[in-house]
């Protein structure tokens, strides 16, 4: 599997290119670029060099460490795949780039679409010195622009940190025009919060509509058992999700650790060595998983008594399942089991 560091050389590329950087200066920028997404805007924060090294420092760690972990579980269901090109849509400073030629080594062509000029002169810059990059073509404009001007399809596709930036018709034209671009495998990720999963779930369903296959996380094509607030006919503003959200806490999200650099931890001004990114994703294809394992939704709940792990189960429901400590193979079997992770299940 692939480690949720920064490879090698994309450190060495970001310490080159922050030497001299003020790091106060960096960490005021960031700050001032996470509260526009936050409150709902895009990367129009980022209008120049300095705000676009700034947001790469303070937010390619977490974003390239879910990506992998996303990456990480297609492959574990799917080990046979092997794509050759590579799509990477709302890509930044390329980070899902980055994390997809780690993941897969049989990627030769990668191609990129963008409209903020400095985090596409950033990613060109980042990938100028590393062999397999140094070939990237990125386009600059919207994605929805960009797919529907450039005739291109890729084996995989990934769209992640993307879809929050549009509003609910440009949501359902872009997962239209982006399942149109897949060949293959189609990976989106958002934020692992309540409006982040809503926004995979619409697209999850209106994707498996045209024909879609879930590979990860959910072991079934089937409406997801957790969708308390997310029917059609619910409002789509954040103000309605988090006024819904009060009557669940449930909602399919997952979480990735990773470590944090010094100059990560400055520009955060964080004391923790580490940090954890929560995420929603979705991986599509257009052939049918031949793996179906459940998939762990929860931190698993220890007790004197045994275990309690809520599993998404391949019939499209959410169970609760205990294993009583006193059940020794069992519990063996299951003990380090962890949220995100897939289960064997054990057949009559």
């Amino acid at each position: 599997m692939t480690p949720p560091a920064l490879p090698a050389a994309l450190r060495a590329a970001l310490d080159q290119k922050a030497q001299g950087l003020s790091r106060s200066d960096a960490a005021v920028r960031a700050a001032a670029i996470s509260q526009t997404y936050r409150s709902g805007g895009g990367s129009n924060a980022i209008r120049n060099e300095p705000d676009a090294l700034a947001y790469a420092l303070a937010r390619m760690p977490a974003t390239y460490a879910a990506v992998v972990a996303c990456f990480n579980a297609l492959r574990e269901i799917r080990p046979q795949f092997t794509p050759v090109s590579l799509l990477d849509l709302g890509s930044g400073p390329g980070t899902a780039t980055w994390a997809a030629a780690q993941a897969f080594e049989s990627l030769d062509a990668f191609s990129a679409i963008d409209a903020n000029p400095a985090l596409r002169s950033l990613a060109l810059d980042l990938a100028a010195d590393e062999s397999r990059l140094r070939r990237l073509d990125y386009m600059q404009s919207d994605a929805l622009t960009g797919l529907r001007e450039k005739s291109v399809s890729a084996d995989l596709v990934v769209a992640s940190y993307v879809i929050g930036e549009m509003n609910a018709e440009r949501q359902a034209a872009f997962a239209d025009l982006t399942w149109a671009a897949t060949s293959d495998t189609l990976l989106a990720v958002e934020p692992g919060t309540p409006a982040g999963y809503r926004r995979i779930i619409d697209l999850r369903r209106r994707l498996i509509g045209q024909g879609a296959h879930v590979v990860a996380p959910c072991p079934h094509d089937r409406e997801c058992p957790l969708m308390a607030f997310t029917s059609e006919a619910s409002p789509a503003s954040p103000e309605d999700i988090a006024s819904k959200q009060k009557n669940t806490s449930d909602w399919c999200h997952f979480v990735q650790r990773l470590p944090r650099s010094r100059a990560h931890k400055q520009i955060k001004s964080a004391e923790l060595p580490f940090e954890d990114e929560k995420f929603s994703y979705v991986a599509l294809t257009r052939t049918p998983a031949l793996q179906r394992r459940p998939r762990v939704l929860a931190p698993p709940l220890v007790t004197k008594a045994g275990m309690r792990i809520k599993l998404c189960q391949r019939d499209g429901c959410a169970d609760v399942v205990t294993i009583p400590r006193r059940d020794k193979a069992a519990y063996a079997r299951m003990r380090r089991i962890s949220w995100g992770d897939t289960v064997v299940p054990t057949e009559p």
